[in-house]
């Protein structure tokens, strides 16, 4: 099963995902990077573009059917695969935008979430919205407020799911952040996949039989 990532936007996540499944590799394991994002910086781009504001509830439905395909063939994906798999953001994160933008959580999306396999860890990186306004700011790929980035750390934080969720200090250096995601990962204990830390922020993958 696999490892799931969440938290806001210039939180690092692809970073440390790239990182661990990278480091995974080097130490001999077998890693798979699986992304489920939901296409939300492109529709802003063409809606600022445009200049058209996307209706709340078009802009989730939109999303919500991008990041459910993405999320099912990510699923599919790791059923096959004999190693770690770390996905990069789930269907909690679309929940989480739900609640920004004052909309109802639905029924779809929480009985998705009780049908497909739980994870064995779902991570939260947790940083402060001035921190990752300014990672954004520097990456200069997508734009967000100040206001948007505490309103979706709240929302995560509010989520029902998320007491269950792993946090970890994403505010800090890459190589701390990476560390603390292996030992989270270690600590998980799954029956599928186990990792071993090897050293400062390495992991090697074992599979447990």
């Amino acid at each position: 099963m696999p490892v799931v990532l969440t938290g806001i936007d210039g939180a690092g996540k692809t970073t440390a995902a790239r990182a661990a499944v990278d480091a995974a590799r080097l130490a001999g394991g077998e890693a798979l990077l699986l992304r489920n994002h939901a296409g939300r910086r492109n529709m802003s781009q063409w809606s600022a573009r445009c200049g058209v504001p996307l209706n709340p509830r078009l802009a989730d439905a939109l999303e919500t059917l991008v990041r459910t395909v993405n999320v099912l063939v990510s699923h599919a994906r790791a059923r096959r695969f004999n190693g770690m798999v770390v996905m990069d953001r789930h269907l909690y994160c679309q929940l989480a935008l739900r609640r920004v933008r004052q909309l109802p959580r639905g029924r779809f999306l929480p009985w998705l979430l009780r049908l497909l396999p739980a994870p064995d860890l779902v991570v939260n990186f947790d940083i402060a919205p001035e921190q990752a306004l300014e990672r954004i700011l520097l990456r200069a790929t997508d734009t967000e407020t100040l206001e948007e980035l505490a309103a979706l750390s709240d929302a995560y934080r509010s989520l029902p799911e998320f007491p269950a969720f792993v946090g970890i200090d994403a505010g800090a250096a890459q190589d701390d952040v990476l560390a603390a995601l292996t030992n989270a990962i270690n600590d998980a204990g799954t029956d599928g996949v186990a990792g071993a830390v090897t050293g400062a922020g390495r992991i090697s993958v074992r599979q447990s039989r």
